[in-house]
């Protein structure tokens, strides 16, 4: 039998195509949110990723600065940043091309500049792309023209760091010498500090004086209508105590007619308030948010960077950049709101006629207000998307911006002059006409006074006499809005800088906040007179104010850094040099406290800690016994019968109410008890259990 071959078909050569992988342009930004907010507008031919802010800085363990060599810094990667920079410098590596696209200010320009060096990029090339707002379109038309880093923002910027390590690298040792370690000085936190000082001293030094005032209700017919003591025989006249009230009443006949001598009746309107800068909104957050200034600026940076409204849309920046000193607004900005205020409200509403067809130049403004990105975007329209600090501010900021692009509020005003025997009163009421910008920003709204018809001839009786008596009252203390305020009046700090400066004085334990506004500690006075007596220049409003104007001259290319960090620090390095010779130690005495260590019979004294005053043996550290200062109500406690109810303070400065036989008893409240609310078990249980595990939670952290 033959052999018969199998025949097999030949394997067909497959040859392997080699794929390329597309290199991507990189773009590099602070945060991450704001990083995935970018890439989704600008498309898969981008990645962007985050620096988590400076990746370099001064060292900490020195002065980082050679002051022999014309101010030279001695930057240093930043500790903990060694992953990120290296990723970094894998990605830019691996990228088509790198953009520098951090923030649009002093520090971003810098960060940008840091950045460059570390990656080791070009500087004649143009990669730093700035823009105002995180939106699509602006987004696109910035890549589209990238520029070089701007070496004037970031001397600048080089220019306050420098200042700031030399001003507290040198008092901050003379401090920790003479008062105690972990104390600090610097620029713009020594005047803050020393204005809260300076307003105390002037409520210690105040000395009340009397007054009076003789409030009256007028009636013609049926309708009534309020009114102050004006003078009297045709003059102005105060009313310095009651002998002066009691002339007054004398000369009057209660039963008798009063004539309307004069009306004036006027149509005023109230012009809108300019869109928010950083200081204003600082303010307009704390007076009517109750937000502390380093809430305002987290809240406002979420919403700039961008939140996930859903829908398809994703993640969303709601507004421009948040640090700004400008009250500008782009054209392309103008032209929607107009538009806006049309289609809502009508044409008579709208400041601005919205234009058709092609916008003027300037439509893009690197340094705008702060304002909504997308105006039609209404609070109400996202308010499930954003948390409750998110709405409000956003809410806050919307209505302000819009209102700024609306008509007049207008009223109708009338003032009216009564007389009798030469006595006069007068009466001033006003009545909204047409609501204008406030119908955007109802909190704006002034309160319908309307006064009766009344004309002059016409007479009117007396209904009632109020004379109170009054004492003048001290300048109020600073709240946040109050000095932020008055540094930005003085000129002093930037708007970047007033969040953190706030908040060092308060780590520090120079001040405390009480009621919502500043007080000094007596560690804050010591610090403060150290540094007035030895350092006058460094606590000199003026002085501070003419330096941040020298900054602002080396943005704009004016001045050279260099110098004006010379001409401070030479005399200041004088002062210095004296300081370390002449300081003496400065000894606080502890108060006593008027009890004895249970522990070890040793008298009790007061202490200052980090949340507050409290209880400590004079014996520390041989004995650590220590006590929280509460204050009694007078109650006995409702549940164990025992202990007294007390006063006690969070971290945070709310007052609560609980037994003073805590732990054994855990009876706490928000609400002050009264012997009616205790007798009739009326204290809210809710109220109650949320402030036991709020304090519960509080004890654990402690």
């Amino acid at each position: 039998m033959a052999d018969t071959k199998t025949k097999t078909t030949p394997k067909k050569k497959t040859t392997k195509r080699k794929t390329s992988k597309v290199k991507k342009n990189l773009v590099i930004v602070e945060s991450p949110s704001k990083a995935k907010t970018i890439e989704k507008y600008l498309g898969s031919t981008y990645k962007v990723v985050a620096s988590l802010g400076h990746i370099r800085d001064l060292p900490k363990s020195t002065l980082g600065v050679d002051v022999e060599h014309d101010y030279d810094p001695k930057y240093i990667n930043i500790r903990g940043k060694g992953d990120i920079i290296k990723g970094l410098r894998k990605e830019a590596k691996a990228a088509k091309a790198v953009y520098l696209a951090s923030d649009p200010d002093r520090e971003g320009e810098a960060i940008a500049w840091h950045l460059q060096h570390i990656l080791d990029l070009d500087p004649e090339k143009p990669n730093r792309v700035v823009f105002n707002e995180i939106t699509k379109d602006t987004i696109k038309n910035a890549f589209k023209t990238p520029r070089t880093i701007n070496q004037d923002l970031v001397d600048a910027q080089q220019a306050r760091r420098i200042l700031d390590r030399l001003v507290g690298y040198s008092i901050s040792p003379i401090l920790w010498k003479t008062v105690k370690r972990g104390l600090s000085a610097g620029r713009v936190q020594s005047v803050a500090l020393g204005l809260i000082i300076a307003r105390e001293r002037e409520i210690q030094a105040f000395e009340p004086e009397e007054y009076w005032t003789l409030d009256s209700e007028f009636k013609k017919a049926r309708s009534k209508f309020k009114s102050v003591f004006y003078g009297f025989d045709g003059k102005k006249r105060p009313l310095p105590d009651n002998d002066s009230v009691q002339s007054v009443l004398k000369r009057i006949d209660k039963n008798g007619d009063f004539d309307i001598v004069k009306v004036d009746a006027k149509e005023r309107k109230r012009q809108p308030q300019p869109p928010f800068t950083t200081s204003t909104m600082q303010q307009t957050a704390n007076t009517q948010l109750n937000f502390r200034t380093r809430k305002t600026m987290m809240a406002a940076q979420q919403l700039y960077e961008g939140i996930n409204l859903g829908r398809g849309l994703g993640q969303v920046g709601l507004i421009t950049y948040m640090r700004t000193d400008s009250t500008r607004i782009s054209s392309v900005a103008k032209n929607a709101t107009a538009q806006f205020i049309h289609d809502t409200w009508g044409e008579e509403y709208s400041q601005h006629k919205p234009i058709q067809g092609k916008l003027p130049e300037g439509a893009q403004d690197a340094h705008e207000a702060i304002r909504p990105s997308d105006v039609t975007r209404t609070p109400e329209s996202i308010k499930d998307k954003l948390t409750p600090d998110q709405f409000k501010l956003y809410s806050l900021i919307w209505s302000r911006f819009v209102a700024s692009q609306m008509t007049p509020e207008i009223l109708d005003t009338m003032a009216v002059t009564i007389e009798q025997n030469g006595v006069i009163f007068r009466a001033n009421g006003s009545k909204t006409k047409f609501q204008g910008f406030t119908k955007a920003y109802p909190a704006a709204k002034v309160k319908d006074n309307a006064l009766p018809d009344l004309n002059a001839g016409d007479k009117v009786k007396l209904a009632k006499t109020d004379p109170q008596q009054h004492f003048t009252l001290p300048p109020a203390r600073y709240t946040e809005a109050a000095l932020i305020k008055a540094l930005e009046e003085n000129g002093v700090g930037r708007p970047s800088t007033y969040a953190p400066t706030l908040d060092t004085i308060q780590r520090r334990n120079y001040v405390r906040i009480d009621a919502r506004k500043f007080v000094p500690t007596e560690l804050g006075e010591i610090v403060q007179t150290i540094v007035e007596e030895s350092f006058p220049d460094v606590t000199n409003t003026k002085f501070t104010a003419a330096v941040e104007h020298e900054l602002d001259e080396v943005e704009t290319g004016d001045k050279q850094w260099v110098p004006v960090i010379d001409s401070f620090f030479k005399p200041f390095q004088k002062e210095v040099e004296t300081a370390e010779k002449s300081l003496e130690k400065v000894i606080m005495h502890d108060e006593l406290a008027g009890m004895d260590c249970e522990i070890c019979g040793a008298p009790m004294v007061i202490k200052m800690g980090r949340y507050g005053k409290f209880y400590a043996c004079s014996r520390f550290p041989d004995c650590r016994n220590t006590k929280t200062i509460v204050q009694e109500i007078g109650l006995t406690c409702p549940k164990c019968h025992k202990g007294q109810v007390v006063s006690r303070k969070t971290k945070r400065g709310r007052t609560f109410y609980g037994c003073s036989r805590y732990p054994d008893c855990d009876f706490v409240t928000w609400d002050k008890p009264t012997e009616k609310t205790l007798a009739d078990g009326t204290t809210p249980k809710e109220s109650t259990d949320k402030a036991n595990k709020s304090t519960a939670k509080q004890k654990a952290t402690e």
